[in-house]
């Protein structure tokens, strides 16, 4: 039907969805009706569809909302061929690791408006070096949680995510810093579920600029990816 509405011949149009078919591992499908269809083969018919004319530009809105970890994986490998076959994609997503696996640019939404733009490194560079994120067991301690890790390196800036009961604080030592963290947070009194060194992502960048974590569900809170 796509085939045909574009102005393809029949033979043209057969061909076309015969290679994208194969090309999105939809032949043993070809003859089911779409609402039998998983919601990771639809995603991928859609595809399908849409690259049926071949388009130099593609706008791909959420295309991976709602599907399992294995489907989203499978879409995301689509996507990466689909870039490196030479066409431009544009994603919309409000899953900041798609984004940091997928774009080579990005831009960062907040409420409808622009708030940063760049690579990944780009971007997570603005947020520093390594950080200690902990979970605290009582949100109550968040303010000792923040005084401790103060006290062990002064003049850093906090980030807290009072609904996920977690402190993310930029930090330099390397893992010799967790071992004075925990004895200060211990000394404090402040019971923890969980401490680790890691290095910034994107959701560190959003958490930075904008004062709260992402939301998947929130449509003012979205990230584009080219």
């Amino acid at each position: 039907m796509i085939g045909r509405l574009l102005g393809f011949g029949r033979a043209k149009t057969r061909a076309q969805t015969r290679k994208m078919l194969e090309r999105f591992n939809l032949t043993d499908a070809a003859e089911r009706a779409v609402k039998t269809y998983s919601g990771g083969m639809r995603r991928r018919l859609d595809l399908a569809s849409a690259l049926i004319a071949r388009p130099r530009i593609l706008f791909l809105d959420e295309p991976t909302t709602g599907l399992d970890p294995r489907s989203r994986i499978a879409m995301w490998d689509v996507i990466a061929r689909l870039a490196a076959d030479g066409a431009t994609v544009l994603l919309t997503t409000q899953y900041l690791e798609e984004a940091d696996e997928l774009a080579h640019r990005i831009a960062v939404i907040d409420r409808g408006r622009v708030i940063a733009e760049g690579t990944s490194d780009q971007l997570k560079a603005q947020v520093g070096g390594e950080r200690i994120e902990v979970v605290v067991h009582d949100p109550a301690l968040m303010a000792p949680t923040v005084d401790a890790l103060r006290r062990v390196q002064p003049g850093g800036e906090a980030v807290v995510d009072l609904q996920g009961r977690r402190v993310r604080y930029p930090v330099v030592g390397g893992a010799r810093v967790l071992v004075d963290v925990l004895r200060e947070l211990d000394a404090s009194g402040v019971a923890i579920d969980d401490i680790a060194l890691r290095r910034p992502t994107l959701d560190d960048v959003f958490l930075t600029l904008t004062g709260h974590a992402a939301e998947p569900e929130a449509e003012e809170a979205e990230v584009q990816a080219r």
